[in-house]
């Protein structure tokens, strides 16, 4: 009995022994197994993640890229809308510059007609008056005696229709040639300035000049004569009804063809 229960303890020593060689050794082959095939796997992984991680940057700097690109096309196209819109009004200010030009001739061909008639007509006009009135010295204000004189002459040609006035304004030699003319001319305002207001002539009917002391009438190296040549002259030219008009004209000269 003693030596069946060694018997089957050296039996079960020696199935233990067996086991843990067996796991020995199966312990080594996993890890041999782990090192030679998942090793390699996972190192395969690996690379296959860094290359999508690598693709996915790439995605995204692309479309960043494409957004860019949409932004700039965008761009571009606001700005030939702009420019189109530029051109065309352009074009319109360029019609309307050219409809405003072809006007524009169109009225100074019909002025140069009817200047040309005024100058025409200018030929028929005769002197039929002229008055001169005085200002004291280095003055441009009409006195009481002038605006007299004014509303006197003014009286036969009011009732006219067909006259037209020329008023000139003149200095003595006293001052400078500069002064003297902006002196004769301010006088001959005052006169227009009162025939308009007080009289109201059109101002169509008046030419006005300041001449200064070019047109004496009197020795400047006297008092009276400086005196008389303070002045203001305003002649009145009436149509001659009895002169050639156009019409006679051409039906002259229709005569003779």
């Amino acid at each position: 009995m003693q030596s069946i229960n060694m018997r089957t303890s050296s039996a079960a020593a020696i199935g233990a022994a067996i086991l843990i060689t067996f796991g020995a050794t199966t312990g080594c082959a996993t890890k041999k197994y782990a090192r030679g095939v998942v090793a390699p796997v996972e190192s395969r992984v690996s690379a296959t993640e860094k290359k999508t991680a690598d693709h996915a940057s790439a995605i995204g700097e692309l479309e960043n890229g494409l957004s860019r690109t949409d932004e700039k096309v965008q761009d571009a196209d606001r700005k030939a809308v702009a420019a189109g819109t530029a051109a065309q009004q352009a074009n319109d200010a360029a019609a309307k510059a050219a409809q405003s030009a072809t006007e524009a001739r169109q009225v100074a061909e019909n002025g140069m007609t009817r200047i040309g008639e005024v100058v025409e007509n200018f030929d028929n006009y005769k002197l039929v008056k002229t008055e001169a009135v005085l200002f004291p010295v280095n003055k441009a204000t009409l006195t009481k005696e002038a605006k007299e004189q004014l509303d006197a002459a003014f009286q036969n040609v009011q009732s006219a229709k067909n006259y037209v006035l020329e008023i000139q304004g003149f200095t003595d030699k006293t001052g400078t040639k500069a002064h003297n003319l902006e002196l004769s001319q301010r006088r001959a305002d005052a006169v227009v300035r009162y025939l308009t207001i007080e009289h109201q002539v059109p101002l169509r009917k008046i030419h006005v000049l300041g001449i200064g002391a070019d047109e004496p009438v009197a020795d400047n190296k006297t008092r009276d004569g400086r005196k008389q040549n303070r002045r203001v002259e305003m002649k009145v030219f009436a149509l001659d009804l009895g002169g050639p008009s156009k019409s006679g004209t051409q039906a002259a000269n229709q005569t003779q063809q």
